[in-house]
Protein backbone atom coordinates (compact mmCIF):
# COMPACT_ATOMS: atom_id res chain seq x y z
CA UNK A 1 0.00 0.00 0.00
CA UNK A 2 2.95 2.81 0.87
CA UNK A 3 4.84 1.84 -2.53
CA UNK A 4 1.28 2.58 -4.25
CA UNK A 5 0.70 5.56 -2.49
CA UNK A 6 3.87 6.81 -3.72
CA UNK A 7 3.28 5.87 -7.01
CA UNK A 8 0.72 8.11 -7.12
CA UNK A 9 2.05 10.79 -5.46
CA UNK A 10 4.92 10.83 -8.05
CA UNK A 11 2.39 10.61 -10.82
CA UNK A 12 0.64 13.48 -9.27
CA UNK A 13 3.72 15.12 -9.55
CA UNK A 14 5.04 14.83 -12.70
CA UNK A 15 1.42 15.93 -13.85
CA UNK A 16 2.28 19.53 -13.29
CA UNK A 17 4.61 20.88 -15.66
CA UNK A 18 6.44 23.87 -14.73
CA UNK A 19 4.82 25.73 -17.56
CA UNK A 20 1.47 24.96 -17.13
CA UNK A 21 0.20 28.56 -15.88
CA UNK A 22 -0.17 31.21 -18.46
CA UNK A 23 0.76 34.71 -18.65
CA UNK A 24 -1.96 36.19 -16.87
CA UNK A 25 -1.42 34.52 -13.78
CA UNK A 26 0.84 35.35 -10.36
CA UNK A 27 3.91 33.13 -10.47
CA UNK A 28 3.87 31.51 -7.22
CA UNK A 29 6.65 31.31 -4.71
CA UNK A 30 6.47 28.45 -2.00
CA UNK A 31 8.63 29.00 0.84
CA UNK A 32 8.89 25.94 3.28
CA UNK A 33 10.36 28.11 6.55
CA UNK A 34 10.89 27.53 10.32
CA UNK A 35 7.65 30.02 11.36
CA UNK A 36 7.31 28.41 14.95
CA UNK A 37 8.68 26.92 17.77
CA UNK A 38 12.37 27.35 18.53
CA UNK A 39 13.87 27.88 15.27
CA UNK A 40 10.65 30.45 14.23
CA UNK A 41 13.53 33.36 13.90
CA UNK A 42 14.99 31.54 10.63
CA UNK A 43 11.71 31.57 9.05
CA UNK A 44 10.54 35.32 9.89
CA UNK A 45 13.64 36.22 8.92
CA UNK A 46 13.63 35.06 5.55
CA UNK A 47 10.55 35.58 4.94
CA UNK A 48 10.92 39.31 5.74
CA UNK A 49 14.13 39.10 3.56
CA UNK A 50 11.71 38.65 0.87
CA UNK A 51 9.16 40.46 1.27
CA UNK A 52 11.17 43.46 1.50
CA UNK A 53 13.10 42.97 -1.86
CA UNK A 54 9.30 42.62 -3.71
CA UNK A 55 7.89 46.02 -1.67
CA UNK A 56 11.29 47.59 -2.85
CA UNK A 57 11.34 46.21 -6.52
CA UNK A 58 7.50 45.58 -6.78
CA UNK A 59 5.48 43.01 -6.90
CA UNK A 60 5.41 43.04 -10.79
CA UNK A 61 8.13 41.50 -12.83
CA UNK A 62 7.44 40.92 -16.82
CA UNK A 63 3.90 41.43 -16.06
CA UNK A 64 3.25 38.87 -13.64
CA UNK A 65 2.36 39.30 -9.82
CA UNK A 66 4.69 37.70 -7.60
CA UNK A 67 3.07 35.72 -4.96
CA UNK A 68 4.61 34.22 -2.04
CA UNK A 69 2.96 30.66 -0.23
CA UNK A 70 4.13 30.37 3.44
CA UNK A 71 4.18 27.14 4.94
CA UNK A 72 5.54 26.33 8.31
CA UNK A 73 7.74 23.33 9.23
CA UNK A 74 7.55 23.94 12.58
CA UNK A 75 11.09 23.00 13.01
CA UNK A 76 13.52 20.13 11.82
CA UNK A 77 10.84 17.54 10.64
CA UNK A 78 11.80 16.31 7.12
CA UNK A 79 8.73 14.24 6.27
CA UNK A 80 6.73 17.17 7.19
CA UNK A 81 8.75 18.89 4.54
CA UNK A 82 8.55 16.62 2.11
CA UNK A 83 4.49 16.68 2.79
CA UNK A 84 4.89 20.62 2.24
CA UNK A 85 6.81 20.66 -1.09
CA UNK A 86 4.44 17.52 -2.21
CA UNK A 87 1.45 20.23 -1.28
CA UNK A 88 2.93 23.22 -3.00
CA UNK A 89 3.41 21.39 -6.03
CA UNK A 90 0.23 19.49 -6.76
CA UNK A 91 -1.82 21.80 -4.97
CA UNK A 92 -0.56 24.99 -5.35
CA UNK A 93 1.34 24.44 -8.45
CA UNK A 94 3.81 26.59 -7.28
CA UNK A 95 6.32 27.96 -10.40
CA UNK A 96 9.69 28.30 -7.40
CA UNK A 97 10.18 26.69 -4.36
CA UNK A 98 12.51 28.40 -1.66
CA UNK A 99 12.91 28.99 2.05
CA UNK A 100 14.81 25.61 4.19
CA UNK A 101 16.30 26.88 7.04
CA UNK A 102 17.56 23.69 8.79
CA UNK A 103 19.66 21.24 6.37
CA UNK A 104 17.23 18.18 7.08
CA UNK A 105 14.04 20.26 5.49
CA UNK A 106 16.51 21.25 2.54
CA UNK A 107 17.33 17.50 1.88
CA UNK A 108 14.11 15.93 2.74
CA UNK A 109 12.35 17.77 -0.59
CA UNK A 110 14.96 16.51 -3.29
CA UNK A 111 13.29 13.70 -4.73
CA UNK A 112 10.11 15.87 -5.13
CA UNK A 113 11.63 18.73 -6.69
CA UNK A 114 13.97 16.38 -8.67
CA UNK A 115 10.28 14.82 -10.07
CA UNK A 116 8.41 17.43 -10.33
CA UNK A 117 11.12 20.04 -11.88
CA UNK A 118 10.78 23.09 -9.67
CA UNK A 119 13.86 25.50 -9.56
CA UNK A 120 14.45 25.22 -6.11
CA UNK A 121 16.40 28.26 -4.00
CA UNK A 122 17.98 27.60 -0.52
CA UNK A 123 18.08 30.72 1.39
CA UNK A 124 19.95 29.55 4.46
CA UNK A 125 20.50 25.80 5.12
CA UNK A 126 24.13 25.19 4.92
CA UNK A 127 25.37 21.71 4.67
CA UNK A 128 27.88 21.25 1.66
CA UNK A 129 25.97 18.32 0.26
CA UNK A 130 22.39 20.03 -0.20
CA UNK A 131 22.68 21.27 -3.99
CA UNK A 132 24.16 17.68 -5.00
CA UNK A 133 20.94 16.02 -4.32
CA UNK A 134 19.01 17.47 -7.17
CA UNK A 135 19.95 19.44 -9.93
CA UNK A 136 16.89 22.08 -9.39
CA UNK A 137 18.20 22.64 -6.06
CA UNK A 138 20.48 26.13 -6.21
CA UNK A 139 21.38 28.30 -2.75
CA UNK A 140 21.95 32.10 -2.58
CA UNK A 141 23.39 31.87 1.17
CA UNK A 142 26.09 29.57 2.27
CA UNK A 143 28.39 26.89 3.42
CA UNK A 144 29.68 26.36 6.23
CA UNK A 145 32.84 25.31 5.85
CA UNK A 146 32.94 28.18 3.17
CA UNK A 147 32.31 30.48 5.96
CA UNK A 148 34.69 28.77 8.54
CA UNK A 149 37.39 27.80 6.67
CA UNK A 150 38.61 30.96 7.22
CA UNK A 151 38.45 31.36 10.84
CA UNK A 152 40.57 28.73 10.60
CA UNK A 153 43.76 30.48 8.89
CA UNK A 154 43.19 34.00 11.41
CA UNK A 155 43.16 31.80 14.57
CA UNK A 156 46.39 30.90 13.32
CA UNK A 157 48.07 33.64 12.31
CA UNK A 158 47.07 35.35 15.85
CA UNK A 159 48.43 33.56 18.35
CA UNK A 160 46.42 30.72 18.87
CA UNK A 161 47.50 27.54 19.15
CA UNK A 162 45.09 25.02 21.35
CA UNK A 163 41.20 24.85 20.35
CA UNK A 164 38.59 22.85 21.99
CA UNK A 165 35.84 22.02 18.89
CA UNK A 166 31.86 22.45 19.90
CA UNK A 167 29.91 22.02 18.07
CA UNK A 168 25.62 21.30 17.35
CA UNK A 169 25.03 17.47 16.48
CA UNK A 170 23.87 17.67 12.95
CA UNK A 171 24.92 18.24 9.16
CA UNK A 172 26.28 21.91 9.17
CA UNK A 173 28.30 21.20 12.60
CA UNK A 174 30.27 18.45 11.45
CA UNK A 175 30.86 20.26 7.90
CA UNK A 176 31.72 23.35 10.37
CA UNK A 177 33.94 20.95 12.65
CA UNK A 178 35.50 19.29 9.64
CA UNK A 179 36.59 22.39 7.95
CA UNK A 180 37.67 24.55 10.84
CA UNK A 181 40.10 21.11 11.90
CA UNK A 182 41.57 21.16 8.14
CA UNK A 183 42.47 24.89 8.26
CA UNK A 184 43.79 24.66 11.86
CA UNK A 185 45.83 22.14 11.78
CA UNK A 186 47.01 22.31 8.32
CA UNK A 187 49.24 25.55 9.86
CA UNK A 188 50.24 23.64 13.54
CA UNK A 189 47.31 24.12 15.35
CA UNK A 190 45.87 21.56 18.04
CA UNK A 191 42.79 20.51 18.62
CA UNK A 192 42.38 19.41 22.21
CA UNK A 193 39.30 18.37 22.55
CA UNK A 194 35.96 18.12 20.48
CA UNK A 195 32.12 17.75 21.22
CA UNK A 196 29.12 17.62 19.63
CA UNK A 197 26.09 19.62 21.10
CA UNK A 198 22.50 17.62 20.80
CA UNK A 199 20.39 20.54 18.19
CA UNK A 200 17.60 21.21 20.58
CA UNK A 201 16.81 22.10 23.97
CA UNK A 202 20.94 21.53 25.04
CA UNK A 203 21.90 22.22 28.91
CA UNK A 204 25.37 23.57 27.37
CA UNK A 205 27.04 24.05 31.63
CA UNK A 206 28.15 20.64 30.95
CA UNK A 207 29.97 21.12 28.04
CA UNK A 208 31.25 25.00 28.75
CA UNK A 209 32.79 23.28 32.05
CA UNK A 210 34.38 20.14 29.96
CA UNK A 211 36.11 22.91 27.46
CA UNK A 212 37.25 25.40 30.57
CA UNK A 213 38.71 21.97 32.30
CA UNK A 214 40.68 21.67 29.49
CA UNK A 215 42.40 24.48 29.10
CA UNK A 216 42.72 25.48 25.42
CA UNK A 217 43.64 29.05 24.35
CA UNK A 218 40.22 29.09 22.58
CA UNK A 219 37.17 27.50 21.76
CA UNK A 220 35.42 27.13 18.27
CA UNK A 221 32.23 26.89 18.45
CA UNK A 222 29.15 26.36 15.97
CA UNK A 223 25.52 26.29 17.14
CA UNK A 224 22.47 27.59 14.76
CA UNK A 225 21.40 31.12 15.37
CA UNK A 226 19.20 32.38 18.13
CA UNK A 227 18.47 30.29 20.94
CA UNK A 228 21.30 27.79 20.98
CA UNK A 229 23.78 31.39 20.63
CA UNK A 230 22.14 33.16 23.54
CA UNK A 231 21.94 29.66 25.51
CA UNK A 232 26.25 29.04 25.10
CA UNK A 233 26.76 33.03 25.29
CA UNK A 234 25.49 32.60 28.57
CA UNK A 235 27.29 29.33 29.81
CA UNK A 236 30.51 30.42 28.44
CA UNK A 237 30.24 33.60 30.73
CA UNK A 238 28.72 31.86 33.79
CA UNK A 239 31.26 29.27 33.85
CA UNK A 240 33.63 32.16 33.95
CA UNK A 241 35.78 31.20 30.79
CA UNK A 242 36.87 34.80 29.12
CA UNK A 243 38.32 35.32 32.35
CA UNK A 244 40.25 31.82 32.46
CA UNK A 245 41.90 33.09 28.95
CA UNK A 246 39.88 31.26 26.63
CA UNK A 247 38.81 32.76 23.50
CA UNK A 248 35.37 32.41 21.98
CA UNK A 249 35.85 32.46 18.37
CA UNK A 250 33.01 31.17 15.75
CA UNK A 251 30.97 31.38 12.80
CA UNK A 252 28.45 34.36 12.82
CA UNK A 253 25.59 32.12 13.87
CA UNK A 254 26.92 32.90 16.93
CA UNK A 255 26.45 36.68 16.68
CA UNK A 256 23.82 36.40 14.69
CA UNK A 257 22.21 40.41 14.14
CA UNK A 258 19.18 38.95 14.74
CA UNK A 259 19.73 38.22 18.74
CA UNK A 260 23.17 39.93 19.21
CA UNK A 261 21.68 42.30 22.17
CA UNK A 262 20.25 39.78 23.59
CA UNK A 263 24.18 38.23 24.29
CA UNK A 264 24.60 41.29 25.79
CA UNK A 265 28.31 43.05 26.86
CA UNK A 266 29.68 39.33 27.12
CA UNK A 267 29.94 39.31 22.98
CA UNK A 268 31.97 42.23 22.98
CA UNK A 269 35.59 40.82 21.39
CA UNK A 270 34.45 37.69 20.23
CA UNK A 271 35.53 36.84 16.54
CA UNK A 272 33.54 34.94 14.22
CA UNK A 273 33.84 34.64 10.44
CA UNK A 274 30.59 35.01 8.35
CA UNK A 275 29.31 36.29 4.89
CA UNK A 276 27.30 39.15 5.81
CA UNK A 277 26.83 41.26 8.43
CA UNK A 278 24.34 44.72 9.11
CA UNK A 279 27.25 46.59 9.57
CA UNK A 280 28.80 46.14 6.05
CA UNK A 281 29.03 49.14 4.51
CA UNK A 282 27.71 49.59 0.86
CA UNK A 283 24.64 51.29 -0.83
CA UNK A 284 22.71 47.97 -1.62
CA UNK A 285 22.68 47.10 2.20
CA UNK A 286 21.82 50.68 2.75
CA UNK A 287 19.09 50.18 0.91
CA UNK A 288 17.85 46.59 1.93
CA UNK A 289 17.76 47.53 5.81
CA UNK A 290 15.92 50.63 4.74
CA UNK A 291 13.09 48.26 2.83
CA UNK A 292 13.48 45.41 5.80
CA UNK A 293 12.48 48.80 8.38
CA UNK A 294 9.88 49.20 6.46
CA UNK A 295 8.18 45.71 6.94
CA UNK A 296 9.53 44.63 10.82
CA UNK A 297 11.36 47.98 12.26
CA UNK A 298 11.53 46.21 15.55
CA UNK A 299 13.84 44.07 14.81
CA UNK A 300 17.29 44.22 12.96
CA UNK A 301 17.84 41.69 9.52
CA UNK A 302 20.40 38.95 9.66
CA UNK A 303 22.26 36.91 7.03
CA UNK A 304 18.45 34.80 7.17
CA UNK A 305 16.83 37.62 5.69
CA UNK A 306 19.84 38.39 2.69
CA UNK A 307 19.27 35.23 2.07
CA UNK A 308 15.68 35.40 1.40
CA UNK A 309 16.14 38.93 -0.11
CA UNK A 310 18.80 37.41 -2.43
CA UNK A 311 16.39 34.34 -3.53
CA UNK A 312 13.69 36.91 -4.68
CA UNK A 313 16.63 38.87 -6.64
CA UNK A 314 17.04 35.63 -8.28
CA UNK A 315 13.93 34.83 -8.99
CA UNK A 316 13.14 37.74 -10.18
CA UNK A 317 15.98 37.78 -12.86
CA UNK A 318 15.10 34.72 -14.17
CA UNK A 319 11.27 35.65 -14.51
CA UNK A 320 12.77 38.91 -16.49
CA UNK A 321 15.08 36.72 -18.63
CA UNK A 322 12.11 34.34 -20.17
CA UNK A 323 9.62 37.64 -20.01
CA UNK A 324 7.40 35.48 -18.03
CA UNK A 325 7.36 31.93 -20.00
CA UNK A 326 8.51 29.61 -17.20
CA UNK A 327 10.63 26.63 -18.28
CA UNK A 328 12.38 24.89 -15.20
CA UNK A 329 15.51 23.98 -17.55
CA UNK A 330 15.77 27.40 -18.87
CA UNK A 331 15.33 28.90 -15.32
CA UNK A 332 18.17 26.80 -14.06
CA UNK A 333 20.90 27.36 -17.16
CA UNK A 334 20.09 31.24 -16.15
CA UNK A 335 20.89 30.15 -12.52
CA UNK A 336 24.01 28.63 -13.02
CA UNK A 337 26.67 31.50 -13.29
CA UNK A 338 24.12 34.61 -11.94
CA UNK A 339 25.59 37.34 -10.57
CA UNK A 340 23.85 39.50 -7.93
CA UNK A 341 24.95 42.71 -6.42
CA UNK A 342 23.79 41.98 -2.48
CA UNK A 343 23.74 43.52 0.69
CA UNK A 344 26.64 41.46 1.60
CA UNK A 345 28.21 42.09 -1.30
CA UNK A 346 29.01 40.54 -4.86
CA UNK A 347 28.15 36.58 -5.17
CA UNK A 348 27.92 34.32 -8.29
CA UNK A 349 26.19 30.83 -8.57
CA UNK A 350 28.49 28.37 -9.50
CA UNK A 351 27.93 26.78 -13.17
CA UNK A 352 29.10 23.25 -11.94
CA UNK A 353 28.06 22.89 -8.22
CA UNK A 354 24.74 25.36 -8.69
CA UNK A 355 26.16 26.81 -4.95
CA UNK A 356 27.51 30.88 -3.94
CA UNK A 357 30.51 32.08 -4.41
CA UNK A 358 31.07 35.77 -1.99
CA UNK A 359 32.98 36.92 0.31
CA UNK A 360 33.53 36.14 3.78
CA UNK A 361 34.41 38.45 6.56
CA UNK A 362 36.52 38.36 9.62
CA UNK A 363 34.44 40.33 12.28
CA UNK A 364 34.48 41.84 16.05
CA UNK A 365 31.93 42.40 18.41
CA UNK A 366 32.18 45.88 18.96
CA UNK A 367 29.81 49.34 19.63
CA UNK A 368 28.94 51.23 17.11
CA UNK A 369 26.78 54.27 18.55
CA UNK A 370 25.73 52.45 21.51
CA UNK A 371 24.83 49.18 20.20
CA UNK A 372 26.56 45.91 19.59
CA UNK A 373 27.22 45.20 16.02
CA UNK A 374 29.66 42.56 14.27
CA UNK A 375 32.25 44.99 12.28
CA UNK A 376 34.05 43.49 9.33
CA UNK A 377 37.85 44.16 9.52
CA UNK A 378 39.04 41.45 6.94
CA UNK A 379 37.95 40.04 3.90
CA UNK A 380 38.86 36.58 2.17
CA UNK A 381 37.24 37.50 -1.36
CA UNK A 382 35.49 34.92 -3.49
CA UNK A 383 35.03 32.30 -1.68
CA UNK A 384 33.95 28.67 -2.90
CA UNK A 385 32.82 25.73 -0.86
CA UNK A 386 35.67 23.87 -0.07
CA UNK A 387 33.16 21.18 0.92
CA UNK A 388 32.16 20.17 -2.37
CA UNK A 389 35.86 18.59 -2.69
CA UNK A 390 34.76 15.69 0.11
CA UNK A 391 31.62 14.63 -1.63
CA UNK A 392 32.41 14.50 -5.05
Amino acid sequence: MHSIRRCLALALLTAVPFAAATAADPIKVGVIAEMTGAFADFGQQMTTGARAYIKEHGDTVAGRKIELIVRDVGGPAPDVSKRLAQELVVKDNVDFIAGFGLTPNALAVAPIVTEAKKPTIIMNAATSIITTKSPYLTRVSMTLPQVTAPLGDWAWKNGIRKVYSAVADYGPGYDAEAAFKKSFTAQGGQIVGEVRMPLTNPDYGPFVQRIKDSKPDAVFVFVPAGESAVGFMKAYAERGLAAAGIKLIATGDMTDDGVIDALGANALGVITTHHYSAAHVSPENKAFIAAYAAIDPGHRPNFMAVGGYDAMAMIYSVVRQLNGNLDADKAMALIKGMKIASPRGPIEIETDTRDVTQNVYVREVRRVDGKLYNVEFFTTPNVKDPGKEAVK
